[in-house]
């Protein structure tokens, strides 16, 4: 497999995503007025969403494939005397947590990095993971990687042929097909934010609706 890009990313940029997305300042209010506790960050990278998670007082789990991003975020936590319980592994294997375990998963731009079949694997492990009730927020990109070239690798899925981010698979997904793909849940949001990524915010179902 070749070598995760988002490792080579970190290593020449450091942390260079520091500032958590618009909509994370509602997410949290949201969670603490729910006496949200548990808050898994999938794909959290060098740690924006962590910190301020961890700052709020929740406690926080984080997985990422990039083992250096993971590295950063684990000297952020430090340096504000934070903790959270960080892994570096892929999304796409087996989520390494208990079913039902979270009151909230987020994952900021990136479930979309891969084919569609994994995509929803991804969702059902999600789903697996929080409790009834806990609310799930992603973002996906709304408008095309900046690469000069891709190829369609099936229908909405494209790989960059150029670009930092090349070779990685990308799906984009229209509101539709986002709501559908978390169909297991009571969507009260999707829209665009300002900077042109589609946001999902959802309720998993109880089992017996």
């Amino acid at each position: 497999m070749a070598e995760n890009p988002w490792n080579e990313i970190f290593t020449e940029r450091g942390r260079f995503f520091t500032e958590v997305h618009e909509d994370i300042a509602r997410i949290s209010t949201r969670l603490s007025r729910l006496n949200a506790v548990q808050v898994l960050d999938l794909g959290s990278g060098s740690g924006r969403h962590l910190v301020h998670f961890a700052r709020l007082g929740f406690s926080v789990c984080g997985l990422d494939d990039s083992s250096v991003g993971t590295r950063l975020a684990r000297h952020w936590l430090a340096s504000e005397g934070l903790t959270a319980d960080l892994r570096t592994g892929s999304m796409h294997d087996p989520l390494p947590y208990t079913d039902e375990f979270f009151d909230a998963v987020i994952a900021i731009q990136v479930i979309h990095h891969a084919r569609l079949a994994a995509i929803r694997r991804l969702v059902a492990e999600m789903t697996r993971v929080l409790k009834p009730g806990g609310l799930v927020f992603v973002t996906v990109p709304a408008l095309r990687n900046q690469a000069s070239a891709f190829d369609e690798i099936e229908p909405g899925t494209f790989i960059p042929l150029d670009g930092p981010e090349k070779g990685l698979p990308h799906h984009y997904f229209s509101a539709g097909e986002l709501r559908e793909l978390f169909g297991g849940f009571d969507v009260d949001d999707v829209h665009v934010d300002d900077v042109q990524h589609l946001c999902l915010t959802g309720v998993k179902r109880s089992a017996t609706r």
